[in-house]
């Protein structure tokens, strides 16, 4: 890469690097290009790039400082900024911006018409899981709450005095009552039951991301069939009553309990329940803006480093919240930086419509959102534009935005070919991140002075992220990018993303929160799912 494509930009930090600059430079970006497997002689070339971005770091014994993951969930110590512990691949990986799997960039994916209609060939058996009712999902005793609607399922909290789960319930092909006249009236929209096939994938990624820290605790999965209970009927109304009320014009999506039938069937993924969704959560202080958005951040370099990773809905309602530590307060501060100071645990859900790949397939996994293009000419709200965004990337590489328009003709061509959803391109996680800045600050209820604060302290970074930004300006091309400007111009600290060396820190992007016990050892019924079995199969 030659200087005349390149722009060093981002202030350096007055603080000692002790390993030396990790950002240095960042390409004029988005581009994208047609990816191939690297030649033997440009292996050689980008050897000597790794060895001039990471001159120096050597002296830091990267293998000493990596904490086994039972150090994970160490008790938090209350004056130190929380670290997030990276092991020697995923740290290097993040600095030459290559995956794990093999440091080359994946062949393009097969897009042959044959291909088209299934991204992913990968078989996930949907057979011979547990089979319960709603009665024994939630019996009585038991709370049950919807929380949110996500892409394709509805989110429900329970809880019983063994501990609190999300599950996330999405209808698989079954019969249910027909709509009454009263609710066709009222412009009922049944959301479209999922076929097996259709279910497989995220069921895959959620397995693949349940070890990263940042991302939701993945659980178990199972069936449940049959008419619905009357506490699942009552949390339904008190939902979308609370929904009508914020906006009188919102639709319905999903039908109402009292539909079920004895032959309805609902595949339910059961997670850790990771708090408040970010649409519910006040935000008040700085400092939690910083930590939001760098947890998110971090938690997706790590899965572009680990899987090849794309979430690709990454908006308000798939982010959840939780406190886990009292705020560290200024005078408490020891050093520079802005992160980790706000005590919040942020967790990151729902892979309904992600890309991954794990590295001992040779096919991505990947919903291909071409067989229903509503998702990119629908305006009914704001994260809309970022499925925009996202396609039109894909079709013309480059910052152009296109309109709803432009997004009626599936599989349209681009710049390489039929569009295909498997290919990877992190670049949509930054679209999201961007997404997040902006909503983020929209939304705060804190001080004025705080949130004006942020946005100057960010707006040489902003002018970088903005996906409207001209097409002069140089970007990022990935989460890692972001970290990677984060560490030079001073807000993250090499240490929080290595690990400290003398002593052994709690990393609050650990999505597995468990206190620990008189005897030191956590315990882990807590993390037992609320339910109440029955041994049943399909």
């Amino acid at each position: 890469m030659s200087k005349s494509n390149v722009r060093g930009y981002g202030k350096r930090t007055k603080k000692p690097q002790t390993a030396g600059r990790l950002f240095v430079e960042l390409p004029q970006t988005p581009i994208r290009t047609v990816k191939t497997v690297l030649e033997e002689e440009d292996v050689s070339d980008n050897d000597n790039l790794v060895a001039t971005l990471t001159q120096g770091i050597s002296s830091i014994k990267i293998q000493d400082e990596y904490q086994e993951p039972a150090d994970l969930f160490s008790p938090y110590r209350r004056k130190t900024r929380q670290s997030v512990l990276l092991d020697p691949l995923e740290t290097e990986a993040i600095k030459t911006h290559t995956p794990i799997k093999s440091q080359l960039i994946p062949p393009e994916p097969d897009i042959s018409e044959e291909s088209i209609s299934s991204v992913s060939s990968f078989s996930y058996d949907l057979k011979g899981l547990q089979v319960l009712s709603w009665s024994e999902v939630c019996p009585p005793g038991d709370s049950i709450v919807k929380i949110a609607e996500a892409s394709y399922a509805e989110v429900y909290r329970v809880t019983n005095e063994r501990g609190t789960s999300i599950i996330k319930v999405i209808r698989m092909k079954s019969p249910i009552k027909a709509q009454t006249k009263s609710q066709q009236k009222s412009g009922l929209v049944d959301e479209e039951p999922h076929a097996d096939s259709d279910l497989q994938g995220e069921l895959q990624i959620s397995e693949w991301v349940a070890d990263i820290p940042g991302f939701v605790v993945y659980k178990e999965r199972y069936i449940v069939q049959g008419k619905a209970c009357r506490e699942l009927l009552t949390t339904h109304q008190t939902f979308h009553k609370k929904l009508k009320r914020q906006d009188p014009d919102r639709l319905q999506f999903y039908p109402s309990p009292s539909r079920y039938l004895d032959d309805t069937r609902f595949l339910v993924v059961e997670l850790g329940d990771a708090g408040d969704a970010l649409e519910d959560f006040e935000l008040t202080t700085a400092d939690q803006l910083w930590d939001i958005f760098f947890h998110v951040a971090i938690a997706l370099a790590r899965a572009e480093a680990r899987i090849c990773f794309e979430h690709r809905d990454l908006h308000e309602g798939n982010l959840c919240i939780r406190k886990v530590s009292e705020p560290i307060s200024k005078d408490e501060r020891n050093g520079e930086g802005c992160f980790g100071f706000s005590g919040l645990e942020v967790t990151i859900l729902d892979y309904g419509i992600s890309r991954a790949q794990s590295e001992y397939d040779n096919e991505p996994v990947a919903y291909d959102l071409e067989r229903d293009l509503s998702l990119f000419t629908s305006e009914h709200a704001a994260q809309c534009r970022v499925y925009r965004q996202m396609r039109s990337f894909l079709l013309r590489g480059d910052r152009t935005y296109l309109p709803p328009e432009d997004h009626r003709e599936p599989y349209a061509v681009g710049i390489d070919g039929p569009l295909s959803w498997a290919i990877y391109e992190p670049y949509t996680n930054v679209l999201w991140l961007a997404y997040l800045y902006e909503w983020m600050t929209g939304h705060f209820r804190g001080p004025k002075k705080e949130v004006n604060s942020f946005r100057r302290t960010t707006k040489e970074f902003w002018s970088y992220l903005d996906p409207k930004a001209d097409e002069d300006m140089p970007g990022f091309e990935s989460a890692s990018d972001i970290l990677r400007y984060a560490v030079e111009i001073g807000w993250l600290d090499e240490n929080q993303l290595i690990g400290g060396r003398d002593e052994v820190e709690k990393s609050i992007l650990s999505i597995i929160a468990i206190d620990d016990g008189e005897d030191g050892v956590a315990d882990r019924s807590l993390r037992r799912s609320p339910r109440r079995r029955r041994p049943t199969v399909i």
